[in-house]
């Protein structure tokens, strides 16, 4: 059997004249009217040709492919009966579909099992790769093909429609006819409609299952912003919105169809680095020599399986320097068994093709013609299965009796073929384009899908930029651990900024969509990456400022030690006697208690050194203080009893009675009480921020510590009043104005103590209280025994009694 010239000749009658014009008329949206004809007269249309390839039996399976290409310009419209002239240029692929579909109908002329007893026969036609010629074939196979109007035996099945657009057209024309169109390369979504094509099916998967694959492998590679170059159709856009359910694409979607260079620009110019390109492959060639001409060779190619396969881009040098490593969904391929023997012992021109290697003996990786063998078998298998809906054998009752075809049958190669409507499940190679030793490109399988299985082999992708590392295609990079993502304005949500997170948030996963807040007991690492236990902080005696602060309060014991041996060495002169000496004393005994309670504050707090330290500090300067206000009371006394008649005054001031009010200003019964029913505990200042978090002497009762306070202040008040009083009583040393320098200075180091202290983060409100409680007591010791040691040990001769009761 050989394959000659085809040249097309189609008779057309009145009556199908009308009915075509009727059918165009429906598919366009017109109204037309149908006229019934009685007297038919015939005519010739179009150029004289042959009848297609034609083999007679049982039943007629009808074949179109698109053998030809470059098809002729037409002059006048459809309607108006052109003159068509004939396609030129032979394609190697669609004639290895045709042999393809003989192929299985021998072998299926063969089987015992499937139709037995019935012999399927073909005519096949060019369709040319226009809707027009396609029409005409059809036409011609469903309206008998002879030189008169008489019909030859009716076609139940048509396969073919290799386009969506032609499908949906040959559709429509032969669904009142009621005759089937199985497409196997007709991929369009819109065909999967049964109520506008019921009498579609196909054994190509719908264009949104190779979109899925492809947002597929976006997914598992994690390429969030990608470019798009589109064809400016239905199967460009719908790709594209299937697509951006999972990722954005990179600006504004190109349309190659218009303009190859326009698109090659924006590729270069886009941040996208991994590129989706879902057109045909002629215009995906377009695009690489206007991207070769850019020198743009570091992008990344997803392909659609439109032009993943193509041979002609494969074997360009264009290509391999600008679209190494594409990575695509092709349709899936199979083997054929003894497909190959069958083409290379067919006899054309008497001549064998055992030595012939091109795409037409390329039997390797079978994918469109898998589907037109697939197409087949369906065909055979509907068939069988449509001999038991009706009891005598009458072709044209097929399609009405069992519209809804029901089978499940295993294909010769053991897979389980079925129709889920017009389609079937969806199956896709993963291919990619590898560069070989010699510099070539070569297709390389590396995983399938099918149907919801997404299987992919990453160890066996050859990359873009030649090595195993994946690209990296995203807006913006994932945040690291440590920081939050924060979306910029006006932007996608793929596009963002890194933000770290703040003091006490940690984030330690990547592309964290907030920080998160750490316990309170923990605080967030340099890196804000994880929550790590506080470290404990206090005031120790290791360090810079504790040693300073324990100097000073040594020095100040020190100090005071000193000038209480020089009182006590010269406790017999008028200096140390004048007002009171045992006053002195105990003034000095308490001043030395203040330094040395301060040595409490510093080192680790424990609840010992809690309630010690508050004790001590509480009563050491209720103590010193009230040894000043009975100071100054008894200077006082000591000048009004020197009036006339006020003699008896000073029996209330006596030693016994001065002993008994510092006692009783002291009032050591409120620390007691205090200390007893609520004490002060160690406890860690979690409020204060930080890695370091302070172990303070917490105050369990504020109210306690402010009656302390408070009580001091009274007593401070009190004496700075009455030294203020006395101030200017006569006599040479008047004391008074000692203890009113000294409370001076007291009372302003407590007052500035009070916001100073609750400024201070940490331990340093612990050194301020410390520098008040040594700032206070030097102030004391100073103001009130540097002039009496001065004259005691600088100028003796003013120790006499004499000059202190000089005016």
């Amino acid at each position: 059997m050989s394959w000659v010239s085809w040249l097309f000749t189609l008779w057309s009658c009145s009556a199908p004249s009308v009915l075509l014009v009727g059918l165009l008329g429906r598919q366009l949206g017109l109204q037309v009217g149908l006229q019934v004809v009685d007297t038919v007269t015939c005519s010739q249309w179009g150029a004289p040709s042959d009848k297609g390839l034609f083999e007679d039996g049982d039943v007629i399976i009808g074949g179109l492919f698109n053998l030809r290409y470059r098809p002729p310009a037409i002059d006048q419209e459809f309607t108006q009966q052109p003159d068509y002239k004939p396609c030129t240029g032979l394609q190697n692929l669609p004639l290895q579909y045709i042999y393809a579909m003989v192929f299985a109908l021998e072998e299926i002329n063969h089987s015992t099992t499937l139709l037995p007893g019935v012999k399927l026969g073909y005519h096949i036609r060019d369709s040319c790769a226009l809707p027009p010629w396609a029409i005409q074939a059809t036409l011609s196979l469903v309206g008998g093909d002879s030189s008169s109007c008489n019909t030859a035996a009716p076609i139940p099945l048509i396969i073919g429609g290799a386009s969506s657009i032609t499908a949906r057209i040959l559709s429509r024309i032969l669904g009142p006819l009621s005759v089937p169109l199985m497409s196997y390369t007709a991929s369009c979504p819109c065909l999967s409609d049964r109520r506008q094509f019921p009498n579609f099916f196909r054994t190509m998967a719908s264009d949104i299952y190779q979109a899925r694959a492809v947002a597929q492998l976006a997914i598992r590679f994690n390429w969030t912003w990608i470019g798009a170059v589109i064809a400016n159709n239905n199967y460009g856009h719908m790709a594209v919105k299937v697509v951006l359910t999972v990722v954005f694409v990179a600006g504004e979607m190109e349309n190659i169809v218009s303009d190859a260079r326009r698109a090659a620009l924006t590729i270069k110019a886009s941040t996208a680095k991994v590129i989706l390109i879902f057109t045909w492959y002629t215009d995906v060639r377009e695009l690489f020599l206007q991207l070769d001409k850019l020198n743009v060779t570091d992008r990344q190619f997803l392909a659609s399986e439109a032009w993943s396969t193509s041979g002609d881009l494969l074997q360009n040098l264009v290509s391999s320097k600008v679209a190494k490593g594409v990575l695509g969904v092709a349709i899936r391929s199979s083997a054929v068994p003894g497909f190959e023997h069958f083409l290379r012992n067919l006899n054309p021109s008497h001549q064998t093709l055992d030595g012939v290697q091109n795409l037409f003996t390329d039997t390797s990786q079978l994918r469109v013609t898998y589907n037109v063998y697939l197409a087949v078998y369906a065909a055979a298998h509907a068939l069988h299965s449509l001999l038991s809906c009706i009891n005598a054998w009458d072709i044209k009752q097929l399609y009405p009796s069992c519209k809804n075809w029901t089978m499940n049958f295993t294909t010769p190669q053991g897979e389980l073929f079925y129709f889920q409507g017009a389609d079937i499940p969806a199956k896709y190679d993963l291919v990619n384009w590898q560069i070989t030793s010699e510099g070539t490109l070569k297709l390389v399988i590396i995983g399938r899908v099918d149907g919801f299985d997404f299987h992919l082999n990453e160890s066996a992708i050859q990359w873009s930029s030649g090595s195993n590392q994946v690209p990296v295609s995203v807006c913006s990079e994932r945040c690291p651990p440590g920081t939050r993502m924060a979306n910029r304005k006006g932007e996608p949500v793929c596009c963002f900024d890194c933000i770290p997170c703040a003091d006490g948030e940690i984030s330690n996963t990547t592309g964290s969509l907030h920080c998160e807040q750490c316990p309170s007991e923990f605080w967030s690492n340099a890196e804000r990456t994880a929550c790590i236990p506080r470290q404990l902080d206090f005031l120790s005696f290791n360090e810079t400022l504790g040693i300073t602060l324990t100097a000073v309060a040594v020095s100040g014991a020190t100090v005071t030690t000193a000038v209480f041996v020089v009182f006590l060495h010269h406790r017999q002169t008028p200096v140390v006697r004048a007002n009171n000496s045992e006053l002195s004393f105990l003034l000095l005994l308490s001043l030395k208690l203040c330094f040395l309670c301060s040595l409490v504050f510093i080192g680790r707090p424990a609840v010992w050194s809690c309630r010690f330290q508050q004790a001590a500090f509480g009563i050491s300067f209720v103590l010193c203080v009230s040894c000043l206000q009975v100071k100054t009371i008894v200077v006082l006394a000591a000048f009004r009893s020197a009036r006339p008649g006020a003699e008896a005054l000073m029996k209330w001031f006596g030693p016994a009675q001065q002993r008994g009010s510092v006692c009783l200003f002291t009032c050591i019964i409120v620390c007691i009480i205090w200390l007893s029913l609520s004490p002060p505990v160690p406890q860690p200042d979690l409020d204060v921020p930080g890695l370091k978090v302070t172990l303070k002497c917490a105050m369990a009762s504020v109210v306690g510590f402010s009656l302390v306070l408070g009580y001091i202040g009274l007593l401070a008040c009190t004496s700075l009043l009455l030294a203020f009083l006395a101030r200017k009583l006569p006599d040479n040393f008047n004391e008074a104005k000692l203890i009113t320098f000294s409370m001076l200075i007291f009372c302003a180091v407590w007052v500035a103590f009070v916001p100073a202290y609750v400024s201070s983060p940490g331990k340093y409100a612990v050194a301020v209280e410390i520098f008040a409680i040594l700032a206070s007591s030097y102030g004391l010791l100073f103001c009130i025994f540097a002039p009496k040691c001065f004259i005691i040990l600088l100028r003796p001769e003013k120790n006499t009694k004499k000059h202190m009761m000089a005016r």
